[in-house]
């Protein structure tokens, strides 16, 4: 199997499960129960979100444990307008946001709110000056994504919060599901950070929401003790500590795992660029891990199933959008062919420059077999 679609999700490392393990079995306490078991598993929990502070350099950020990306982003958009909606009912976004911002910002613009989309420069990254001239006084929040996860175009992210910061009623949030664990971005200016442990070889279930401490926002999930007042439940942590773990694990030798990912994005990139009709959307601003491919004539599905023959594995736009075309290849290329004919590969650091030259021979025979019916 040569699995190409680590920016929908990874396999879990094996330590990290491990880990898991040790937790769900060894410390079956509640952490809110006050008896040793459960002050045992209590400790566990304080030492994890320690070490996720340390490891992000947070000292200032709650951190609060969701069930997913998904959640972290309803909690925050949701959250946000519903205690600041005195201040005003405006938010500001980009074109390349993952359904779970998506949504909530179509929910509340049925319930009044004014949604603004933020221009694109040629290369897919945020225009600074589109940006300074949609915020308005009555803006709450600016919602925009790290990297986004169909063409890995990174954001100015540390020049946006530096604008937003100007804006003392506003806040800025960013889903930095397909950045953490990836690449380096700090974050310390930023309000509102989500992000999940599947994305860089944790376990599924487990997510994350930073929140500046000084920040107050209306919960999403009420009723039960948990370790913040802004995501009840009881905690769990086999999964906290996990991503912990996974956290920790990923940022280990980061420099080393980037070059290995960019040597074999550049490789592949030039063994395809001179195929007749496809077209390489990702741009000079996408992070290697993911490459954005459109071959014309061609739907998305018959590659990936052409790949899936070979026992190659790739993804057609993002695993959580739908429809016939990828509104973010559409809105960088506005192309509707190319956006109608998309896939993506994204790789990690075990990905291996024999997997790799394998796809290519694979996906050049499979170019020139399905023109031909």
């Amino acid at each position: 199997m040569i699995y190409l679609d680590y920016s929908a999700t990874t396999p879990v490392n094996k330590e990290v499960l491990d880990s898991f393990d040790k937790v769900c079995l060894d410390y079956p306490g509640n952490p809110n129960s006050l008896h040793k078991l459960g002050t045992s598993n209590a400790k566990l929990i304080e030492d994890a979100t320690n070490q996720i502070k340390d490891l992000l350099n947070i000292s200032n950020m709650e951190v609060i444990y969701t069930s997913g990306a998904s959640e972290s982003n309803n909690t925050v958009i949701k959250g946000v307008a519903s205690k600041y909606s005195n201040r005003g009912k405006h938010i500001i976004t980009s074109p390349f946001e993952h359904s779970s911002v998506n949504a909530p910002l179509n929910y509340l613009a049925s319930q009044g709110y004014d949604v603004d989309f933020v221009e694109l420069n040629e290369d897919g990254t945020v225009n600074l000056d589109s940006l300074k001239s949609l915020i308005k006084d009555d803006t709450i929040l600016v919602s925009i994504s790290a990297v986004n996860s169909e063409l890995g175009i990174r954001q100015p992210i540390e020049e946006i919060a530096s604008i937003v910061k100007e804006y003392p009623k506003c806040f800025f949030h960013s889903d930095m599901t397909q950045s953490i664990g990836k690449i380096n971005i700090p974050i310390k200016d930023i309000d509102f950070v989500s992000f999940t442990a599947h994305k860089f070889f944790g376990l599924k279930g487990i997510g994350v929401l930073l929140k500046k401490e000084s920040i107050v926002i209306d919960p999403l999930i009420n009723g039960g003790k948990s370790t913040s007042i802004y995501r009840s439940g009881t905690p769990a942590a086999p999964l906290i500590v996990s991503v912990s773990k996974a956290l920790r694990l990923a940022l280990e030798n980061q420099e080393d795992k980037i070059n290995h990912i960019k040597e074999l994005n550049d490789y592949l990139k030039d063994s395809i660029k001179d195929i007749d009709n496809v077209y390489i959307n990702s741009t000079s601003k996408s992070i290697p891990h993911i490459l954005n491919i459109s071959i014309i004539g061609v739907k998305p599905e018959t590659m990936l199933h052409a790949m899936e023959a070979h026992d190659i594995y790739i993804s057609t736009q993002s695993a959580c959008s739908t429809g016939d075309i990828s509104k973010a290849v559409f809105a960088l290329t506005h192309d509707e062919e190319r956006a109608k004919s998309s896939i993506r590969v994204s790789i990690s650091y075990v990905t291996t420059k024999e997997e790799i030259d394998t796809f290519i021979k694979c996906f050049k025979e499979a170019c020139k077999e399905l023109r031909l019916k």
